[in-house]
């Protein structure tokens, strides 16, 4: 099991989409991916950047909650200030392309509940949702129903290759409840089961992913809930 800070980027007010994806890549990731204790890297580009409701994730995987916690911060600290050499050069990067404030971001451990790619999520589609409970749930109750009754139907969706579930570390500071990712190899598939970027309340006719809809009104504040439907990118993989 693996510890994950998933950031979800917002650009500055003075550059386009391009311009942002641009500098993520070319100055950016250089730094990011030697961030000390960074195991895995993936990005995630929008297939449709006018819909998204973000212009890009970045997905840095570590062994340990401390090493994270060290390099990116913990969830309750969100203007963080690393001491190693690395991290604290991509900390003063950050503030040349992202709106830091406006970034929401995840710290949490992935579970893998569905595996037919053997972990190679290169070039994937995939549809993350960022998940916040109804008002009359607890934090755990949440996480019971979304595992024990949702999960088992969310995984049987007609065309998902590989399907993680992410649960806070710190619950009582994180900024969401968990992250679902469906990961598809054809996009016209993940649109089929779980609707575009510019159609947030979809309705699957038929199949796993219709009852995957249906059964989401039982657990999740829906509005509430941002998602990002992308094309993922792995930057490193040292595992």
């Amino acid at each position: 099991m693996m510890y994950k800070h998933v950031a979800l980027l917002v650009r500055q007010d003075d550059m386009s989409h391009e311009e942002f994806v641009d500098y993520w890549q070319t100055n950016h990731t250089p730094i990011a991916k030697d961030i000390e204790g960074v195991v895995r890297y993936q990005q995630v580009l929008p297939t449709e950047p006018a819909h998204a409701e973000f212009d890009g994730l970045a997905e840095l995987y570590f062994e340990t909650l401390d090493d994270l916690h060290e390099a990116l911060g913990s969830p309750g600290s969100r203007d963080y200030d690393p001491t190693k050499e690395v991290a604290a050069k991509a900390r003063k990067d950050v503030n040349n392309f992202l709106a830091v404030e406006e970034r929401p971001r995840i710290i949490g451990e992935e579970i893998v509940q569905k595996d037919e790619v053997d972990g190679d999520t290169d070039g994937l589609y995939k549809h993350s949702a960022f998940l916040v409970r109804q008002d009359d749930m607890t934090h755990e109750e949440f996480v019971d129903y979304w595992q024990t009754n949702h999960t088992p139907i969310a995984r049987e969706i007609e065309g998902v290759v590989k399907y993680n579930t992410v649960i806070p570390t710190d619950p009582e500071n994180a900024e969401f409840d968990g992250v679902a990712e469906l990961y598809f190899d054809d996009i016209e598939k993940l649109y089929d089961a779980l609707g575009s970027e510019g159609s947030r309340d979809y309705a699957p006719d038929r199949g796993k992913a219709k009852a995957a809809r249906e059964d989401v009104d039982n657990f999740l504040a829906i509005d509430e809930r941002p998602r990002f439907i992308g094309q993922e990118q792995l930057v490193k993989d040292e595992g």
